[in-house]
């Protein structure tokens, strides 16, 4: 098995010269660990002698769905407390007689439930949380469920819901519990952060109210909005945290304690999900793009620069964390260095 290191890393130090991003952290690894890893760049370019570094605590954006949501998910459905193709409104009463009771937790997971395409949570349910939980399992369907794949911010803020009226747990707690601390990923939280770890985040975008950059608090609006704590995003996370689930997914004794979700949930998970729909999908993930479903290497990514990628098949994952959104909305950077960063990773 071979990591092309030196690659990786003038790949990376690239992004930084063309400011594609301020700094990164990246590993590539398997069932035993990190194989290789590297940082380049600094945290925040108005501070340029403190580096970016391998404890860098990142905004990790949509990675909360696959950190806190598809993890907490997978423990309820492998305790035999949700069966994925039930639909909701026979089993969780907020949803019954609702259009959203139609749907099951499948095409949650899969993005053919047919939601609504944006959040707009403020502007449709204002600002009270209890108004925009029952707005958000309320709302009218944008087509009928199983008609098409359409990745939505809803589809994890209404299963991050489920999770909670399922286990009676706030969904921050269920995470830590079940999955966080038996993995031993004891710097993945919530934020807002408290003042000493926000001081080794790396900072986001440019906070307009203040005129400062997002450090320590998610970028994500609807995040902020309900307080810090939802299925979207709000979660910040490090490197070793990201390796420690990506490691216990390719090899479940890894991990020192009983973690809430197994291989099968991690299987199931990553197997095409949506039958003769495309783009494919598995259960919140999905095939890497520039390969295959047949090359079996998944990916999920956050809009704050974030991105895991893993193969059963290969017995390979990888990290790479980065906060671009400190300069840029503009997509198409990051996305050629994570597909460039994928292949150097996956060969």
């Amino acid at each position: 098995m071979t990591y092309d290191s030196d690659r990786i890393e003038a790949l990376l130090d690239e992004g930084v010269r063309d400011k594609v991003y301020p700094g990164a952290v990246w590993a590539v690894g398997d069932p035993t660990g990190i194989r290789v890893q590297g940082a380049t760049g600094v945290l925040d370019p108005d501070e340029p002698d403190v580096p970016m570094r391998p404890d860098t605590v990142f905004d990790a954006a949509s990675l909360t769905k696959i950190l806190a949501v598809w993890s907490s998910i997978g423990a309820l459905w492998e305790d035999g407390a949700l069966d994925l193709d039930q639909t909701l409104g026979t089993f969780w009463p907020e949803t019954t007689r609702h259009p959203l009771g139609t749907v099951t937790a499948r095409q949650l997971l899969t993005h053919t439930a047919g939601l609504p395409l944006r959040a707009q949570l403020k502007n449709l349910y204002g600002t009270n949380q209890d108004d925009i939980r029952r707005g958000v399992l309320d709302e009218q369907l944008h087509r009928p469920p199983g008609e098409a794949v359409e990745y939505t911010d809803r589809a994890a803020l209404i299963l991050g819901y489920l999770a909670e009226h399922l286990s009676g747990q706030p969904l921050d707690e269920l995470a830590t519990i079940r999955i966080w601390q038996p993995l031993g990923m004891h710097s993945t939280r919530f934020g807002p952060l408290p003042d000493e770890i926000a001081a080794r985040c790396a900072p986001t975008e440019l906070d307009q109210d203040t005129d400062t950059h997002l450090r320590g608090t998610a970028h994500d609006f609807s995040a902020r909005l309900l307080g810090g704590v939802c299925g979207i995003a709000g979660a910040f996370t490090v490197l070793n945290d990201l390796a420690a689930l990506l490691r216990y997914m390719l090899d479940t004794s890894t991990a020192p304690h009983r973690v809430g979700f197994g291989p099968a949930w991690t299987a199931t998970s990553l197997t095409i999900q949506t039958g003769t729909l495309a783009p494919v999908r598995g259960l919140f993930w999905h095939s890497a793009p520039g390969t295959a479903p047949a090359d079996d290497v998944w990916v999920h990514y956050g809009f704050t620069g974030t991105g895991m990628w893993i193969s059963p098949r290969q017995g390979r994952w990888a990290a790479l964390l980065t906060n671009k959104l400190y300069y840029t909305r503009d997509r198409q950077p990051l996305t050629d260095v994570r597909n460039a960063f994928r292949r150097l990773a996956f060969t």
